[in-house]
């Protein structure tokens, strides 16, 4: 019977993506191990590898195509001995899961399982009897339920839960003024576009500012850097909010509904821009790093986030984000919570300003720092304590040396 090649879940909260490129045409010989195309996230582009061995026997969704659910047939692969006349004419009743992905690079990194939903019925409904008398009962369409059965059947708990998914609000969406260009939403943009719709919906921000003498920082980043080093402002940022998570655990936390969560380590995400959007690759465990290896990492895992390299575990979770826009010229600015983070560290850019210091008026390097906070999680006097934890060590940079 042919195997089904599926469209793939990159991470948990994919539901759908874009088939990029085919490497295999119709009637290719398929060896377990080869590439058989390549998909397209939010995040990243992925390669599609066999399981089995074959011949590719037909291509259901041609390359280019985005929006293409998770677990979609794509593609039919005929077994040994097989020819095209055993093609199911809905893909769907051939034999199930077979090619898993793995990431373009390295090519040693392990494969990621497929997941185990179906998409929503088409054509005839496929659904035990206790489903098709609840949904009748309940007035639930059966034709927009995803099954989670076996080969997709409805079970009663996919019309419970279908039932108990929320309605979203008809969206309404502008014509393009006359004359304008309509650029199409990559699925980056597309992915961006829905969590910080979530994220400001759903999250309580508040925000919280304080100003940063960074005259010693910089001084001391001078001096580190005439060894060949290469650190930025950005990499002490990096490891004060480390340094300041690790004394006001309350803010390395998150959310859930039944309790706070205090997360085991301290793994900082660091906003990095894109030509379509923004990633957050990760520094695992930042307060045990240094700055030279905190530096190290953030740009290595910034180069490799754009060319569309990064692995999921490389921006997946995180405990806490550091955005900074100082090096645009950004003086001061708030940023949006990345949930299931309950706060983010927006960054201006160092200037000089008058201050006032021991009754003197002066000149001093500053650096003003917000603090955005989920405030079902931090209230504003935790906040202001993770802030003047972080004000301190910027401006006494050898405490972070320590």
């Amino acid at each position: 019977m042919p195997i089904n090649v599926t469209m793939p879940a990159l991470s948990p909260t994919m539901s759908e993506g874009k088939l990029a490129r085919w490497h295999k045409a119709v009637g290719d010989k398929v060896a377990a191990g080869d590439v058989l195309a390549e998909i397209e996230t939010d995040k990243a582009t992925m390669e599609l590898e066999a399981v089995d061995a074959g011949t590719m026997g037909r291509i259901v969704v041609p390359e280019g195509s985005e929006g293409v659910p998770v677990n979609t047939v794509i593609a039919q692969i005929l077994e040994d001995g097989e020819d095209a006349g055993a093609l199911s004419a809905q893909p769907g009743a051939a034999k199930q899961p077979v090619a898993a992905p793995v990431p373009a690079a390295p090519p040693a990194a392990a494969r990621v399982a497929a997941p185990a939903l179906s998409p929503p019925q088409t054509g005839r409904v496929i659904a035990s009897p206790l489903a098709r008398r609840i949904a009748k009962d309940r007035g639930v369409d059966l034709a927009g339920v995803r099954g989670t059965g076996p080969h997709g059947r409805i079970v009663k708990a996919d019309v419970v839960s279908a039932q108990a998914a929320p309605t979203p609000p008809a969206v309404v969406t502008a014509a393009p003024a006359v004359g304008g260009d309509a650029i199409p939403h990559s699925m980056m943009r597309k992915i961006i576009a829905q969590r910080l719709t979530e994220a400001w919906r759903t999250i309580p921000h508040i925000y919280l500012t304080v100003d940063c003498s960074i005259d010693a920082l910089l001084e001391l980043r001078e001096r580190l850097n005439r060894n060949g080093t290469k650190l930025s402002v950005n990499d002490f940022v990096v490891r004060a909010s480390a340094f300041a998570l690790k004394q006001v655990p309350q803010v390395n936390a998150q959310w859930s509904d039944k309790a706070i969560v205090r997360l085991p380590s301290v793994d900082v995400s660091v906003a990095v821009a894109l030509e379509d959007g923004l990633i957050t690759p990760i520094i695992r465990n930042a307060d045990g790093k240094g700055l030279a290896q905190i530096s190290s990492e953030v740009r290595a895992l910034a180069a490799r986030g754009k060319d569309g390299k990064l692995l999921p575990e490389e921006y997946q979770g995180g405990s806490f984000t550091v955005s900074n826009l100082g090096m645009l010229g950004v003086r001061e600015f708030g940023a949006i919570v990345n949930p299931p983070q309950a706060a983010i560290l927006a960054v201006g850019a160092g200037e000089k300003r008058p201050v006032v210091k021991d009754g003197v008026l002066g000149i001093a390097t500053v650096m003003t720092c917000t603090l955005s906070c989920d405030h079902r999680v931090i209230d504003g006097a935790v906040g202001a304590k993770f802030l003047g934890v972080l004000k301190g060590f910027l401006e006494d940079p050898v405490t972070m040396m320590l």
